[in-house]
């Protein structure tokens, strides 16, 4: 697939999913919505239906929900402010804000649910592959092949199972039964603190017994309840990674070189594109997760930075002054603005030194 037609469906998927969440929340509130907006700058699509304008704009980088009520400074009819957002209880106002992030993150729980309702899961077995010299179990006498079957008495069925009985072990003696040749043997070993690099190129500490696994698998299917965990469980692990990836690029561990635009997002989306249909709707739940953190943050134009406003309300009992949010909303788009020409300058820059 072209990786800019994969960016453009990748782009109107992720946006309509989460301008939907604004919208449908903001009927729920019983809030007039003037606009349904995928993209930016002159409509190239519009069809009005009731009181709403659905379109599609030139610049697909982003859409917007117009409500009715929403624009600052704008005077708003009598007949109108039942339906004005601003003349909506904090909480409703909230609601409606939260609701695009919210949605995002609902995509991407869809997404793995279904593949994982569909393909299941695939566990690395506990089999041992290589047992590393001078370690904790050369000394135990564990061999290539064996089996791990339990470890202090809890049942071992996969290799991640015993990762956690090690990790956990803070270094007390291990008792490991094996199956070795259709056979039972126990070993006992303490397992030693070793240096290791984290995904980030940190350096960092972990209890290991010097052992790593023989790579066989095994696959399991789920029913839906299970699908529904693992799909959770894996958008956490996603977003617990994605924030702190933006804090160690903001302290400085980890270089912001990584961030990437939309020449590399689109590249990454074509070449998932022609992986198939289930890696391409992995890249969408991953970036899916991405954008619903991202709007978030607390700055101002984004979700977050209305909701921090709405935060301070909340404990002020006031509303933050016009004055005050207009200069917070210019600041915010300038930082907007310096990122957006950053992740670009980034995608130049991999560019020559790709080609």
């Amino acid at each position: 697939m072209n990786p800019w037609l994969a960016f453009l469906i990748l782009i109107c998927i992720l946006v309509f999913f989460h301008e939907l969440g604004h919208f449908l929340v903001a009927k729920w509130c019983k809030v007039g919505v003037e606009t349904f907006s995928i993209g930016f700058g002159p409509k190239i699509f519009k069809k009005k239906i009731g009181e709403t304008l659905y379109c599609i704009s030139v610049i697909p980088l982003g859409g917007y929900v117009k409500m009715v009520g929403e624009e600052q400074g704008k005077t708003i009819s009598s007949e109108d402010i039942s339906r004005s957002f601003t003349h909506k209880k904090l909480y409703q106002k909230s609601l409606i804000v939260a609701a695009g992030p919210i949605f995002n993150f609902l995509l991407s729980i869809l997404i793995f649910y279904v593949i994982f309702q569909i393909s299941g899961i695939y566990f690395l077995k506990p089999i041992i592959g290589e047992v590393t010299d001078n370690s904790p179990a050369k000394a135990a006498g564990i061999k290539s092949g064996d089996i791990v079957k339990e470890i202090n008495g809890q049942n071992i069925e996969s290799w991640n199972d015993l990762s956690i009985q090690v990790d956990t072990s803070n270094g007390k003696a291990l008792e490991i039964l094996l199956e070795r040749n259709d056979s039972k043997v126990a070993v006992f070993l303490k397992p030693e603190l070793k240096d290791y690099k984290t995904i980030f190129n940190e350096d960092k500490k972990r209890y290991l017994i010097g052992v790593t696994a023989s790579g066989d698998k095994v696959h399991v299917a789920l029913n839906p309840v299970k699908a529904l965990w693992y799909s959770l469980e894996k958008n956490w692990q996603i977003a617990e990674l994605t924030v702190i990836s933006v804090w160690k690029m903001i302290t400085g561990n980890v270089s912001a070189d990584n961030l990437g635009g939309p020449i590399r997002i689109a590249q990454m989306a074509g070449q998932q594109a022609e992986e198939g249909v289930a890696n391409f709707a992995f890249f969408i739940a991953l970036l899916s997760i991405n954008l619903g953190i991202i709007n978030l943050f607390p700055i101002p134009v984004l979700d977050g930075g209305h909701l921090m406003f709405f935060a301070i309300e909340a404990v002020t009992g006031k509303e933050v002054s016009e004055k005050i949010r207009e200069k917070a909303n210019q600041f915010g788009i300038a930082v907007l603005v310096l990122l957006m020409i950053f992740v670009f300058y980034n995608d130049i820059v991999q560019q020559i030194k790709g080609g």
